[in-house]
């Protein structure tokens, strides 16, 4: 966390030494924007652009590709059911307790007779579907700003409040800490690795969509993250699938 701390406060003392247009029109945009690192954001974009073409979108295809649907379902299912005590968590701590509650009704449920999370009974039962929740969110329900756009190696779109949400989470996800302390840790880097590869797999179609109508490809995920991020602030879980039509 102390770490997460120090990079995030290294990144705002670059922010502070951005150059800011003088001219009110120039300015405006600039702000509106909220991108005061662009050219260092597209470098890192570039870079991470380079490392999925070359590794994460060839092996997400050949995933969907080779793997049975049944079978990534079943993936899918079961990741999704590990998160369900850190959404738990987040919302309580922004007041929500319907939701917590229909969040927790999932997790033991599906947990029992789902066969670990293997298969979303409650939600093929017609129950409350998945939604999500971060402390990034959390942050943002009490009335922290985002701050710039931030384009971080490897993990991708994010802002201060997102990063240090993600920092939070990496030390105290009850599930994590759960798998930490029954197992070893390659089961925590596997359970890191298979959550990638079942995002990635999902994000095929969206992306490629997004790259093909997008005449500055960085520009179109700078927007489409933000959007998400504040429909799922507001409870409205947008898919990236319906913000890329």
């Amino acid at each position: 966390m102390r770490n997460v701390g120090v990079a995030v406060g290294m990144l705002m003392v670059l922010v502070g030494c951005a150059e800011v247009p003088t001219n009110p029109e120039d300015r405006a945009e600039f702000e509106a924007i909220n991108d005061p690192l662009e050219p260092l954001n597209r470098g890192v974009f570039d870079v991470n652009l380079a490392l999925d073409r070359a590794v994460l979108k060839p092996v997400a295809r050949g995933y969907r590709d080779w793997v049975p649907v049944a079978m990534r379902d079943r993936v899918h299912d079961f990741i999704l059911n590990l998160t369900g005590p850190i959404v738990f968590v987040n919302d309580v701590l922004q007041g929500e307790p319907d939701r917590a509650a229909q969040t927790l009704d999932r997790f033991i449920i599906n947990s029992t007779a789902g066969l670990l999370g293997l298969v979303d009974v409650v939600g093929r039962t017609g129950g409350p579907r998945h939604h999500e929740e971060d402390f990034g969110q959390t942050l943002a329900v009490w009335g922290v700003g985002e701050g710039p756009y931030l384009m971080l190696p490897f993990f991708g779109p994010s802002n201060p409040r997102d990063a240090v949400g993600r920092g939070v989470e990496w030390v105290a996800d009850p599930a994590d800490i759960a798998l930490g302390n029954a197992f070893s840790r390659e089961v925590l880097w596997g359970h890191l690795g298979t959550e990638m590869l079942d995002t990635r797999t999902e994000l095929l179609d969206p992306l490629d969509e997004l790259e093909r109508s997008s005449l500055d490809f960085y520009a179109a995920v700078r927007s489409t993250y933000r959007q998400r991020r504040a429909s799922l602030i507001i409870n409205r879980d947008r898919p990236v699938a319906e913000l890329v039509k």
